[in-house]
């Protein structure tokens, strides 16, 4: 709801796509800077302790974007300082939420059906919160949206706070953060399926994701809507990207899911290159499906793999490289897409998106052999694959 009320906000104060990418650009931005520092963190700390201390802080962020505008003194200066400690909070949330997500999962089996499980749960959030947002916004305006986020935050510390979990002990050690850091990033650029998966994330995020902030004007000027029909856009996105969610979900194995990264990254790019040129809502909303799907498909498939084959002892930091690579890469997307759209107009912006999502898949998928079987050996070691026998299918691993 939050991501939808500030977008509109922007978009009503200003009517500018270029602010719309500089808002994108500040709340991204803090993520692709100290995400590698967190990570180093998130390896040294209680990262439940981490999470409740980075949603107070996202708390106390909404409640203050929340004042200000039913207070009507909300300018677009104040927008953008908000939205950069918000992505400040995200690069200590991110890789300590990713890494205690698998510190709750007691078999790495059911690591994919967890991930799986965990985006279902968002991307119903993202599906109910924009149709949400879009009538709020309607009758009450978006400071009623910033409110409630303030509020739900009441119901997510609680929650970290009442789990009870296995106490995990972390390692102690003498090296400095950025002895450690050194470490994360020689493990991360020399191991090359996790290097090769971080670099298309990182491609898709560039060039494919960023075409969400240019919603509003597809909402109001190409598709002649308002508000609710920014929200119809977000939560086809959302059903999409739930559809995905679930399938995974009901995978038994990591197995196959290598080939799916290239398939869905294909998948998002000729969604948004039909996207773009779209003028029908109702085939702009189907297009959204389709964005979703794919978009999820490569997340989370992405996800589940760098989860099952990393060393525990450098999870933080895995995964803050992987934070960087989700959304460090997305502030530079969004003020690219701004740019762009203020040049060539945003449905040539979103079709080059596409372009370049389909160039990344073709891309991953002659790396995808190597990739197999670096990945193969860590697997049977997990138990996910047999021990080696007279004959190992290549594409097992994959």
């Amino acid at each position: 709801m939050t991501r939808l009320a500030t977008s509109w906000l922007v978009y009503r104060l200003t009517g500018s796509a270029f602010l719309l990418g500089v808002v994108g650009f500040a709340g991204q931005i803090p993520t692709f800077l100290f995400a590698p520092f967190a990570g180093v963190l998130v390896d040294r700390l209680d990262r439940r302790q981490v999470l409740i201390v980075t949603q107070v802080l996202a708390m106390a962020q909404s409640l203050a974007l929340a004042f200000l505008t039913l207070a009507r003194h909300i300018n677009i200066q104040e927008i953008i300082w908000l939205s950069a400690f918000q992505g400040l909070i995200n690069a200590f949330d991110m890789p300590a939420r990713q890494a205690f997500l698998v510190q709750m999962v007691e078999d790495k089996q059911d690591l994919g059906n967890a991930i799986a499980i965990n985006s279902s749960m968002v991307n119903l959030a993202r599906l109910v919160g924009p149709s949400l947002a879009g009538a709020v916004i309607a009758i009450s305006g978006e400071g009623a949206c910033f409110l409630i986020d303030g509020l739900s935050y009441i119901a997510v510390i609680a929650s970290l706070v009442a789990m009870r979990l296995t106490p995990v002990v972390m390692k102690a050690t003498k090296d400095s953060m950025l002895v450690q850091l050194k470490e994360g990033w020689a493990y991360v650029s020399g191991f090359a399926p996790v290097r090769t998966i971080l670099l298309l994330f990182a491609i898709v995020s560039l060039m494919g994701w960023p075409f969400t902030v240019l919603m509003p004007i597809f909402a109001g000027k190409i598709l002649k809507g308002g508000p609710h029909t920014l929200g119809f856009l977000m939560g086809a996105l959302g059903i999409g990207a739930l559809a995905s969610a679930v399938s995974l979900a009901l995978r038994k194995s990591v197995l196959g899911l290598g080939k799916m990264i290239p398939i869905s990254t294909a998948t998002l790019g000729v969604g948004l290159i039909c996207f773009g040129a779209s003028r029908i809502l109702w085939l702009s909303l189907l297009l959204m499906l389709l964005c979703g799907f794919g978009m999820m498909q490569q997340m989370a498939a992405s996800n589940t793999i760098i989860q099952t084959i990393v060393d525990d002892d450098k999870r933080g930091r895995v995964m803050s490289f992987y934070a960087m690579a989700f959304v460090g890469m997305a502030p530079f997307g969004s003020l690219l897409a701004g740019v762009l759209a203020n040049a060539i107009g945003a449905p040539f912006t979103v079709m080059l998106s596409g372009v370049c999502c389909i160039v990344g898949a073709a891309w991953f998928a002659t790396r995808l052999r190597p990739i197999r079987k670096l990945i193969r050996p860590i697997y049977i070691d997990l138990g996910i694959l047999p021990a080696p026998g007279p004959i190992i299918e290549d594409s097992a691993a994959g």
